[in-house]
């Protein structure tokens, strides 16, 4: 979690996370101009000109991602959610999105994950 969306603030962020040869994608939100600067490989779409796609740069993932996260949160923890477990909400819907397309039942994805994680 960051407290903000500012440059100053997301620029540092994503240095501590991201390798410095990633390929990065995003809209053309000004917080991450200054992306640029640290990541050689940073490609953006303009949503303000209805731009979903250039090349290999799309956030249609990302996009996808959100509302899985938030009708989860507001559907299935009734918007009660904790600053201390945002995290654990996102890996969970993580978990969910990344699997969306699993002919598995999510439950034995899961339980196979736990003992991967045991071993």
């Amino acid at each position: 979690m960051v407290p903000d969306v500012k440059g100053r603030t997301l620029v540092p962020f994503v240095r501590e996370i991201v390798s410095k040869d990633a390929t990065i994608y995003t809209d053309e939100w000004i917080g991450y101009n200054h992306l640029r600067a640290n990541y050689e490989k940073h490609e953006t779409v303009n949503h303000g000109r209805k731009q979903g796609v250039k090349g290999e740069a799309h956030t249609n993932s990302i996009e996808g991602f959100w509302p899985l996260l938030k009708g989860g949160i507001r559907g299935v923890y009734r918007g009660r959610v904790t600053k201390g477990y945002i995290q654990n909400y996102v890996n969970e819907y993580a978990f969910r999105y990344n699997r969306r397309k699993d002919v598995t039942p999510m439950f034995l994805s899961f339980l196979s994950q736990v003992r991967k994680s045991s071993d």
